[in-house]
């Protein structure tokens, strides 16, 4: 049991002004695994006063000293790796080796990858008569998932720093543990007070106050398109800047000269990172007709090889999804697919035999699946794979390009031209192409309703810049 009983603001860690506490449950055991404050707008106002005051020194900081915070921080998250990928583990089920790899090590991989970008904020343009400076925005509001517990905060929080912002950070409900060790580690490396602050509590109230408060210049959230929509709308009232990071439903297209077998695996392997909770996900496996048993075998098998339980028991590949609430909507999704008429493969809405405590689910997969199911269009934010077969290159991109989002995506084929032809023709933020790996240094975000913006590698820190035009 990890209780926390202070909130992180102005450099103290102050006792919140709400006695309303939320409870942390891991999803392995449905048990009780840690505590924090649920603070209220007393706490989120002082927590933005104070970041409005230290912008007035950290705005103006040298990008010699952001530089040296940054690359201690960076040491200062390395060596705490492991115990960043036990609290993931216990707050969101990711089981422990895994989420020491890729929670921990996509931490450390962001965090390091900043160190050296405060210097382009340094760098001017001569454009006629007018020298062209950055300055960073100002005082940013951070609203994080619970999906990627650290990643999705130093996603935002170290651009930010780079700039030279200050900001308030409101963590997840669902997975908050994480967020307070990071808050431990930057009051450990002696960032200035103000400069990052943490409040916890609920999104409908203190996130809200965050999106319309007139102190706030920048507000960035991931999450669902739904609570993107509601950001903006919120955020208009005083014209900040929105950065939004939501929701995907991402295709992943096996051209005919492609080892179809491979792309099929990948696929349904892929879909269990994490228990499929990923918005980059590529939940659509798009075949050519004639291949779809192949496909349907190498992503059956592939899922069948995951083994389930919780995130410290030996040899578990994948955890439960997150909470309860989380496991009856990719059920309730699964039951959808069958009634739709999909032809269920493997998997379902049954637990996985001898899992009857935790928020545990079959990875499941479909085929002959169309793509105006519900299956097909709606993010279900789990391991649920769905297979749609295609006759012509053309239908297949028409298949992809079919959805309300934009935000991932693959393409397979012998040709390495022919694949990267057809990803152009993708429209979503990033295509992997015969497998390429994610890159952390590499723009992230996406088109259409997956949001607007982008996070990770330098291309980030335009987000948080103003740019001003000094006529000489």
């Amino acid at each position: 049991m990890i209780t926390h009983d202070k909130l992180y603001i102005n450099g103290q860690w102050v006792a919140p002004n709400s006695k309303d506490t939320l409870k942390v449950i891991d999803p392995s055991t449905e048990e009780i695994c840690g505590e924090v404050p649920s603070g209220n707008d007393d706490d989120i106002n002082a927590a933005i006063a104070a970041a409005k005051e230290a912008f007035k020194t950290w705005g103006q900081s040298s990008a010699a000293d952001r530089s040296a915070l940054i690359k201690k921080l960076a040491e200062k998250v390395t060596a705490n790796m492991a115990k960043i990928g036990e609290l993931c583990a216990l707050e969101l089920g990711t089981p422990l080796q895994t989420s020491i790899a890729v929670h921990g090590g996509m931490g450390v991989g962001v965090v390091s990858s900043y160190v050296d970008v405060p210097f382009e904020m340094e760098k001017e343009e001569q454009l006629g008569n007018s020298v062209i400076v950055k300055e960073p925005i100002g005082v940013c509001a951070f609203i994080t998932p619970w999906n990627f517990p650290l990643h999705q905060i130093v996603a935002k929080v170290m651009p930010a720093l780079a700039a030279g912002c200050t900001m308030v950070l409101k963590p997840s409900s669902d997975t908050p543990l994480t967020a307070y060790y990071f808050a431990q580690l930057m009051e450990e490396c002696g960032f200035p007070a103000g400069v990052f602050n943490l409040v916890t509590g609920p999104g409908r109230t203190i996130g809200e106050t965050m999106c319309t408060h007139p102190d706030v210049d920048m507000v960035s959230l991931t999450g669902s398109t739904e609570a993107g929509q509601r950001v903006g709308q919120l955020a208009a009232q005083t014209v900040k800047r929105v950065g939004l990071e939501l929701g995907g439903k991402s295709a992943s297209i096996v051209l005919d000269d492609a080892d179809v077998a491979k792309a099929a695996g990948a696929a349904g392997g892929g879909i269990c990172l994490n228990s499929g909770q990923v918005c980059a996900a590529l939940s659509r496996l798009i075949v050519p007709r004639a291949m779809q048993d192949v496909a349907v075998a190498a992503a059956k098998a592939a899922v069948e090889a995951a083994k389930v339980g919780g995130a410290f028991e030996e040899g578990v590949t994948m955890g439960p999804v997150s909470s309860k609430a989380q496991l009856d909507t990719v059920k309730n999704y699964i039951q959808q697919g069958i009634d739709e008429g999909a032809t269920l493969v493997t998997g379902g809405t049954t637990p996985p035999e001898g899992r009857n405590t935790g928020y545990f689910v079959q990875p499941t997969v479909f085929s002959d699946v169309r793509n105006d199911m519900v299956i097909a269009q709606e993010e279900i934010f789990g391991p649920v794979l769905a297979i749609l077969p295609y006759d012509t290159e053309q239908e297949a991109i028409d298949i992809a390009n079919d959805s309300i989002f934009g935000l991932a995506g693959a393409v397979w084929s012998g040709d390495p031209d022919r694949a990267k032809r057809v990803a152009k023709q993708i429209r979503t933020g990033q295509v992997s192409v015969n497998g390429g790996g994610f890159n952390i240094n590499a723009p992230f975000g996406g088109y259409k309703q997956s949001g607007n913006g982008r996070e990770l590698g330098p291309h980030a820190l335009a987000e948080f810049v103003e740019i001003k035009s000094m006529q000489m």
